[in-house]
Parts: C-alpha cells; sequence; structure tokens
C-alpha cells in the first residue's frame, strides 16, 4: 500500500465540497422536515392544554404568547413553506424535469426566497388579523 493512500480519507466530506445552494437546500430540507417533527410535539401540548381546561390552557397561552414562543413559532412557520416549497422542487423532480444545472439553481434560490416571502406576509396577515400592525 502507497503512502498516498493513508492521507486521503476514505469519502468526500463537507471538508473537501464547497457549499453550493443547491447543497443547502438539501440540508435546510432535511432540518425543515426534522423541526416540523419535533413542532408536532408543541401543536399535541396546545391541544392537550386546550382540552385540560381553562386554567392550563392559560398557562399554554402564556408560554406561546412569550417571545421565546413567538421565536419558536416563527420558525416553525417558515419550517413549514420551506419544506413545503421544497417537496414541490422534489416533486418537479419525480417527474424528471429541472435537472438542469441552472435550472436546479433556479428553483433552490426560489426555494429560500420563496419560503422567506412566504412567511413574512403570513405573519403579517397573522399580525393585522390580531390588530398588532
Amino acid at each position: 500500500m502507497s503512502e498516498h493512500a493513508h492521507e486521503r480519507p476514505l469519502s468526500p466530506h463537507l471538508q473537501i465540497y464547497r457549499p453550493v445552494i443547491s447543497m443547502v437546500m438539501s440540508i435546510f430540507h432535511r432540518i425543515t422536515g426534522t423541526t416540523l417533527y419535533l413542532g408536532m410535539i408543541v401543536l399535541a401540548w396546545w391541544l392537550i392544554a386546550a382540552a385540560s381546561g381553562p386554567d392550563y390552557y392559560a398557562v399554554a397561552m402564556d408560554w406561546i404568547g412569550s417571545v421565546l414562543g413567538y421565536i419558536i413559532l416563527l420558525g416553525l412557520s417558515w419550517s413549514v413553506f420551506h419544506h413545503a416549497l421544497g417537496g414541490l422542487r422534489h416533486f418537479l423532480w419525480d417527474t424528471g424535469r429541472g435537472f438542469e444545472i441552472p435550472t436546479v439553481l433556479r428553483l433552490s434560490w426560489a426555494t429560500l426566497f420563496g419560503s422567506l416571502t412566504l412567511t413574512v406576509l403570513f405573519w403579517a396577515a397573522l399580525l393585522m388579523t390580531m390588530g398588532v400592525i
């Protein structure tokens, strides 16, 4: 065995690859999927609180209405939009279309900007409905 065989990694790693938008969107898609899974725990907790009576529901709403609660809800809402748009991108790929590099790049950027835009619009509408803005 040559000396060079010991110096090379067994497989490429993030240290070898330069991050590109499609790789970042793939990682975000996995992260948002996990976030949505964990967000179901928050939803289940809220539903249990609502079914447990006004005292426990008030505790849950105090927590959800806190700054930390709003940050978590903001992250969850972005995760919904990002994961949904990423899912549409994957659905397009499942049809055998959109694999050209320029198209992959445009879809990746569209997923990112689309999810951010939808999150801002959602929260603006929500806050307007609540009378905050």
